[in-house]
């Protein structure tokens, strides 16, 4: 049998990474609508008598406002609205702009689009009337993240969380237990991962929340529009953040790790007493920049869930990231004193005790009903998450017995060296041999440092479910990066009472999920078959959009082609794209598809099976 040697461990991590990622397919970047459209100033789909002075709309949480947001168009598609939008009152969920004089009698549309105060784009339209309704010439299309843009935001950003929790993490396993080579390799590759993500994020942050493509990363404009708002100063504080924490890895992997500083013993302690005072101010920051621009800066107790984030966030990476510096310093063959794994065990389970008193806390802000945790995405996320932590301290059980069985014993004798090459010059070696013989003296050590390592029953028993464990931390990143690009379960519980862009809160319970069965023939080889198209909840505002190809079999087909999009005859709204991705054969969702209004709209499904072949279909499906 094989043995997983160091140089494969990485790579083996890195591939179970980009399984889960290529698994999770576009939309894994693509973050679902969080702060919901709650009240209007006329009321959806309303009739006044008169034309108002401005147009206010009320969400479930804060939103950032760019001079765009809130767009007005007349009968004849002409925007009418003056000013740039404002907050009302200081209120940061509201959004309201000033309309010209002298309007006409007609059916007006509004357009909206903002950044929620947890950094997610959201986008919408809804319409009411002066007079007596109209026909209108008004074309709305909602902004949608580009696939492209988003896949690689989501990338960006689960590299950030996994560059902070190495960085941090294995600075204080250095710091705490045993500083090496192995645990440098994991702080530094840490703080190049987060230094290059949070880049990536602040050039992509533009394009993310303005639906453009990727080349608009390197747009300046976007770029200063970015550094306006709390998501960009965040992001801009990271990377001052991580300057300072450069220079503190310098000192902590330096001379101070080396010992040969010429230092005394009680300045050596000074000077470690500092480090640590320093490094817990710079993880603090970092974490902080998370804090601030996320879940955890809208809602609820903001005041009490950021300090809690900062929390868990510390939790999360002295944990996890320890266990990737201890599984380096392990799989490198180096001596480990059981006394130092025995102290990371012990921070490992303070962390594990931090992690659960400050996610019950989120879980309860986040999630508000027993409810939510099974009839919403973020509920559901959060329970897979939840299991995967009870699975990862299962696996941290057995570490803790095979970390009892350690011990130190004296170090084993070393490997005869190889003869030395004689100096090279008259009558000795030439440098090729001196070369060879010394990747020979090289090869040697390294063998005797894996026959050490492998003698060692318990810490080949530990070093095992050292790996376990950090595989299982791999996909608790990816669903952790999943959770913070999910609208919460209380948010969503909040949008469906109040039927999205309703003025009034709903009396009737849920409508629940609409489903079409469409049978298509584009007429070529292959081009039978159904598509079945589900619309959950089928409401006013914000929804989710599933659709499954089969063929005549019923087995799932995948198809060159496929699109799908909502038009309200009546009120000329229309056609708003549903922003498709494929899950996996025969099956697309959209996420985050906006219908303004209830009434009867016009599905229209475009099915392309091969080069020429091509048909489209039409339903009509009731929006209530």
């Amino acid at each position: 049998m094989r043995t997983l040697t160091a140089g494969r461990l990485l790579p083996l991590l890195g591939a179970l990474l980009a399984a889960l990622l290529c698994a999770l397919g576009p939309g894994a970047g693509t973050a679902s609508a969080h702060a919901a459209l709650t009240a209007t100033d006329p009321a959806t789909g309303s009739v006044v008598p008169a034309a108002p002075q401005r147009v206010t709309l009320t969400f479930s949480e804060g939103v950032l406002l760019s001079a765009d947001s809130v767009r007005v168009l007349d009968p004849r598609g002409e925007r009418v609205d003056e000013g740039r939008p404002t907050h009302v009152d200081g209120k940061s969920g509201t959004a309201s702009v000033g309309l010209r004089t002298g309007l006409v009698d007609g059916t007006y549309t509004v357009a909206w689009q903002a950044v929620s105060a947890d950094s997610h784009p959201v986008a919408g339209a809804f319409t009411f009337s002066v007079g007596a309704p109209s026909k209108t010439a008004a074309k709305v299309t909602t902004a949608q993240v580009d696939p492209t843009v988003g896949w690689m935001y989501g990338t960006a950003r689960y590299a950030a969380y996994a560059g902070f929790a190495l960085l941090v993490g294995g600075c204080v396993f250095a710091g705490v237990c045993r500083s090496s080579r192995p645990v440098q390799r994991v702080a530094v590759g840490g703080w190049v991962a987060l230094f290059a993500s949070t880049a990536a994020l602040l050039l992509l942050r533009g394009a993310y929340t303005s639906g453009k493509g990727p080349g608009s990363a390197l747009d300046l404009s976007l770029l200063g529009d970015v550094l306006n708002t709390k998501p960009g100063a965040a992001l801009l504080s990271r990377l001052l953040l991580l300057s300072a924490a450069a220079v503190f890895l310098a000192v902590l992997f330096g001379s101070f790790a080396r010992g040969d500083d010429g230092r005394t013993g009680q300045e050596r302690r000074d000077v470690a007493f500092g480090l640590g005072i320093g490094g817990t101010v710079v993880a603090t920051g970092l974490a902080a920049t998370w804090a601030m621009a996320e879940h955890a800066s809208a809602g609820l107790q903001t005041w009490l869930a950021m300090p809690v984030d900062v929390l868990h966030l510390l939790g999360v990476a002295v944990w996890l990231g320890g266990l990737a510096a201890l599984l380096a310093t392990l799989w490198a063959g180096d001596p480990v004193p059981g006394a130092a794994v025995r102290r990371f065990s012990r921070l490992a389970f303070a962390s594990v005790c931090v992690l659960v008193a400050t996610g019950l806390y989120q879980s309860w802000r986040q999630v508000g009903s027993w409810g939510a945790l099974t009839g919403t995405e973020y509920g559901r996320l959060l329970l897979i998450k939840a299991g995967l932590v009870a699975v990862l301290v299962g696996a941290a059980f057995f570490s803790r017995r095979w970390t009892g069985r350690l011990t130190d014993r004296a170090e084993p004798r070393k490997a005869r060296p190889a003869p030395k090459a004689p100096a090279a010059g008259k009558g000795g070696a030439s440098p090729e041999r001196a070369a060879q013989l010394a990747r020979q003296q090289a090869a040697l050590t390294k063998a005797a440092g894996k026959r050490r390592r492998d003698a060692d029953e318990g810490r080949s028993g530990l070093r095992r479910t050292v790996l376990a464990e950090t595989g299982i931390a791999v996909v608790l990143l990816v669903v952790t990066t999943l959770l913070t690009g999910t609208q919460p379960g209380r948010a969503e519980t909040e949008q469906r009472e109040a039927g999205a862009a309703g003025g009034t809160r709903a009396t009737a319970p849920a409508a629940g999920p609409a489903e079409v069965r469409i049978p298509y023939d584009t007429g070529g080889p292959g081009g039978r078959g159904t598509a079945t198209v589900r619309i959950d909840p089928a409401r006013s505002g914000d929804n989710t959009l599933d659709v499954r190809v089969a063929g005549p079999d019923g087995k799932p087909v995948d198809v060159p082609q496929l699109e799908v999009s909502f038009t309200e005859p009546r009120k000329k709204i229309g056609p708003l794209r549903a922003p498709l991705e494929r899950l996996s054969a025969g099956r697309w969702r959209a996420t985050g598809l906006q219908l303004p209004m209830a009434g009867e709209w016009r599905l229209t499904l475009t099915v392309r099976t091969s080069d020429i072949d091509q048909i489209t279909e039409l339903r009509n499906v009731k929006i209530n």
